[in-house]
């Protein structure tokens, strides 16, 4: 919906996170390790991996970064738990 860049709170992540089992920040050796900003054109799009280390740093231009985030999963849930839509 916008343009989003390091200025107004693009995505950062920390590439292949996801694939090293439970990695919690607080562990992360930077001397290894790198962030990487992921700007997204107006109207461009981004698929990750929720499991992926991911964050963004407040707006410091004042410009609008809205975006539509939407997650898929193809896991059951609990008994008690219903996805509030579900593709049959």
């Amino acid at each position: 919906m916008d343009n989003t860049n390091e200025n107004n709170g693009a995505l950062k992540v920390v590439p292949r996170s996801h694939a090293k089992g439970i990695y919690r920040p607080e562990t992360i050796d930077w001397n290894m390790e790198t962030e990487e900003i992921c700007s997204v054109e107006k109207g461009g799009i981004m698929i990750m991996k929720p499991l992926l280390l991911h964050g963004s740093n407040r707006t410091t231009n004042c410009n609008k970064r809205r975006v539509i985030h939407i997650e898929f999963s193809d896991m059951e849930l609990p008994e008690e738990l219903n996805w509030a839509e579900r593709m049959n």
